[in-house]
């Protein structure tokens, strides 16, 4: 067993762990963090995708030992901040749910934090690189049409 700290959504957490022990069964299981979608334990669907020190991974594929130090962002972590209504989306969060981009919601998750990752890197993205960027995040559902529909939109709400 070892103890790994790192930062979680901003918050310092501190797990003990066994070394074969996967970040996406830390999120789940010992923090709680039930975004982090576990679909194939193979790194093929993207649903457990997160962000790890600003990078997105796919969470299964990397070891909670490897992340010592490390800063990760979860679905839960997106948009933390509320107003008087109640939660505030992300502006990716905002354009899935108002282009449809999501059905069943099981790989929704990892879908959004792939495009934030996506619209970090690029803003504006094209077509292609939209494709590219969701290349590892599959859905059953959808069909993919509204889901480059919705970065396209949240490109755009981001911009302004």
């Amino acid at each position: 067993m070892s103890k790994v700290a790192l930062t979680v959504n901003g918050k310092p957490v501190e797990v003990e762990v066994e070394h074969r022990t996967l970040l996406s069964t830390v999120l789940r299981e010992a923090l709680g963090l039930t975004g982090t979608h576990i679909g194939c334990d193979t790194s093929q669907c993207g649903a457990c995708t997160v962000h790890l020190d600003g990078r997105v991974v796919k969470s299964c594929t990397v070891l909670a030992v490897q992340v010592q130090g490390q800063s990760v962002k979860t679905i839960e972590g997106l948009a933390p901040s509320f107003d008087a209504s109640g939660a505030r989306l992300h502006p990716v969060q905002q354009a899935f749910s108002e282009c449809h981009a999501l059905q069943c919601g099981f790989c929704t998750p990892g879908m959004i934090m792939a495009v934030t990752g996506l619209l970090q890197d690029h803003p504006q993205p094209d077509d292609q690189q939209i494709i590219h960027g969701l290349e590892g995040n599959l859905c059953r559902c959808t069909g993919y049409v509204n889901i480059i529909k919705a970065v396209k939109q949240a490109a755009q709400m981001m911009q302004a």
